[in-house]
């Protein structure tokens, strides 16, 4: 009885302060050509509902320039091409992405890294090569050092007071995309 009320006292308070709260789910989708695995994963930020359906290779003891090579653009994934659907405009930066699907592409640097969207050419698009006739923009990613190693490739977002976050790890590797709804 003491724990439920704990539960419903906690509840009450997020419902009072108008707290978001806001989970990812994360589905499997089918194995890649390549042997990756491949996931669908949803958020729903600001009233926003986005979806990045993507290849998660594993590292395999691989240095992380070799899966992403700094400099040249990259997949960002694996197998089929990374895909973002969003019903509503989500604004990285200076650029403000209409609702609809694009791919995802990166560029690695040491400092910094370039997130890359493109348009979709055909479903189940491949992700390599790299066609520079099909990106729309590209928006700065500031690139750090992950907590602790990650053996498997993950895209998420995180929610936050101004927005989100859109998080790319792998390895010892994170690079980050402040974004806003609208």
């Amino acid at each position: 009885m003491r724990q439920s009320g704990c539960t419903a006292l906690v509840t009450a308070a997020v419902m009072t302060l108008g707290l978001s709260v806001s989970a990812q789910k994360t589905t499997p989708v089918h194995a890649g050509k390549g042997g990756s695995p491949h996931v669908k994963t949803a958020w729903v930020i600001d009233g926003a509902n986005i979806t990045i359906e993507y290849g998660q290779p594993n590292l395999k003891g691989r240095a992380d320039a070799a899966v992403m090579p700094p400099g040249k653009p990259w997949r960002t994934g694996a197998d089929e091409a990374t895909v973002l659907v969003t019903d509503k405009a989500l604004t990285f930066g200076t650029y403000t992405l209409p609702a609809g699907t694009y791919t995802i592409n990166t560029q690695p640097g040491d400092k910094e890294w370039q997130l890359i969207f493109g348009k979709l050419e055909k479903p189940g698009q491949w992700g390599i090569g790299y066609k520079p006739a099909l990106e729309i923009s590209r928006t700065p990613m500031a690139a750090g050092k992950t907590k602790a190693p990650v053996e498997v490739f993950t895209i998420s977002i995180d929610d936050t007071p101004k927005g989100a976050t859109l998080r790319i790890e792998w390895g010892g590797t994170s690079a980050t995309a402040p974004f806003t709804v609208g």
